[in-house]
């Protein structure tokens, strides 16, 4: 559960804006489980501008072909310091500091063939020059047949452990998947853990078209691996993930997460890559939606949008206790209904959108946190049209807690977004054993978030 600059800032965030949504996090959010924040792409790019990447970008590296911070919008890294001051600032509030790399070697340090640092190798020795980002122009890929290739991931590994540096997210790795880098880039993370003795969490990037058949190979290598491209405040972006989530819910595993992207709320597009100033276009219903998918599905929580500056809502949304009790505390997790509902049975132009209902076991923590909810369940009951959808009688209670489980014992109901102001769901249980369903009213693009309890 972290933050993360990209949505807010694109490649232009600087060490204050870094620090404001620090320590606004470390007051509001902290006890809420978030405690992460990432620094986006291009911190090392003195040019980095809003709505773009810049070619021939003049990148600010070490006499080895490291990036290093740009030190007018890092002021702290002056003097080749690097993350160095920022890192100490962020780990003295209880948080923790993230960095956005690309995959392989600045084409600026092939330019020079400057040396790998600890071998007699030199960046056009190791350079793969057929394997390139699509999007992005400051990289060359890196030839993993050559022993250098694994020595320069070594050194820029080393270099942002040494800094404090306690995770990371490396972008072009899945899009194609590039097995063989990931798997380098993992043993570099693992050197420099035993090297200075704390732990990097590594995050894959991006994730379209990514197969779970990789599973096995990504909970070896990674901690986050995304399963879709950039996500943004448009409900299209949220419906897709229904899909994607159903996919990997069943393969999450504590420690290693299929990741649906950055939550788009708040404060987004003050110098991003896509749209302009603006709060987050999803309304709340939608952004309650989003929330409740994710933490259903298990997927990481990173938040888009600039902190301090976000709409009151919003910080009520993310300080939910909720968020974090069903992430950490939920097993079983998986859709369980979805159905294409009609105003006319059979006719196809009365199309009013899907119902799609999520359950999850309440289980304790890997921590060993107790659970608020033993021997319940959660679910989620999502509705994707245009207007105002009715539960009938469709959603039996046995359908989510189990048929013996429902019969046996009486079950109460209460609502995950009980923290948030406003008006209160009206999703109640009505009837008994086999008999009880629940009922309520989804709004549009809503959800109905429940906690199941026997009594």
């Amino acid at each position: 559960m972290g933050w993360n600059s990209w949505d807010s800032y694109g490649t232009t965030v600087t060490e204050q804006e870094v620090l404001n949504n620090a320590r606004f996090m470390a007051e509001h959010l902290l006890k809420a489980g978030w405690d992460t924040l990432v620094i986006d792409i291009d911190w090392y790019d003195p040019t980095a501008r809003s709505h773009g990447y810049n070619a021939d970008a003049p990148l600010i590296l070490d006499e080895y072909g490291r990036q290093l911070p740009d030190p007018e919008r890092f002021p702290s890294a002056a003097n080749g310091q690097g993350f160095t001051a920022l890192a100490n600032k962020i780990h003295e509030m209880g948080l923790k500091l993230g960095l956005h790399v690309m995959r392989g070697i600045p084409r600026l340090a092939v330019e020079r063939n400057l040396p790998v640092l600890g071998t007699g190798f030199h960046a056009q020795d190791i350079a793969d020059l057929q394997h390139v980002c699509v999007w992005n122009p400051d990289n060359y890929g890196l030839n993993q047949t050559h022993p250098g290739a694994q020595a320069w991931y070594d050194a820029q590994l080393d270099l942002f452990a040494s800094w404090g540096v306690d995770f990371l997210k490396v972008d072009d790795m899945q899009t194609p998947f590039h097995s063989e880098e990931i798997a380098a880039y993992h043993r570099a993370i693992e050197k420099a853990e035993r090297q200075y003795g704390h732990t990097i969490d590594l995050s894959l990037s991006p994730g379209g078209w990514v197969s779970t058949q990789y599973v096995d190979f990504l909970r070896e290598n990674a901690q986050m691996w995304r399963i879709s491209d950039d996500l943004w405040d448009r409900w299209e972006d949220i419906y897709q993930q229904f899909a994607r989530m159903a996919r990997w819910a069943p393969l999450q595993t504590t420690g290693h997460w299929a990741d649906a992207d950055m939550l788009p709320l708040g404060h987004i597009g003050l110098r991003a890559e896509r749209g302009d100033d603006r709060q987050s276009k999803l309304t709340l219903d939608e952004s309650k939606s989003l929330l409740a998918l994710w933490c259903m599905g298990r997927s990481p929580l990173m938040v888009g949008g600039d902190l301090p500056t976000s709409q009151d809502e919003t910080i009520a949304l993310l300080a939910n206790p909720a968020l974090r009790e069903v992430t950490a505390g939920s097993s079983e997790n998986g859709e369980i209904v979805r159905e294409r509902i009609f105003g006319t049975w059979g006719d196809e132009s009365t199309y009013r959108g899907e119902l799609i209902v999520w359950k999850a076991k309440a289980v304790d923590w890997a921590d060993g946190t107790q659970t608020a909810h033993p021997g319940g369940w959660y679910a989620a009951l999502f509705w994707t049209g245009e207007d105002a959808y009715e539960l009938g009688n469709t959603i039996e209670l046995q359908s989510v807690v189990g048929i013996e489980a429902a019969s046996k014992s009486k079950w109460t109901l209460s609502d995950m977004f009980s923290s948030m102001p406003g008006k209160p769901t009206d999703a109640r249980l009505e009837g008994e054993g086999s008999d009880c369903v629940i009922r309520g009213t989804i709004p549009p693009h809503g959800v109905i978030w429940v906690a199941l309890d026997p009594q």
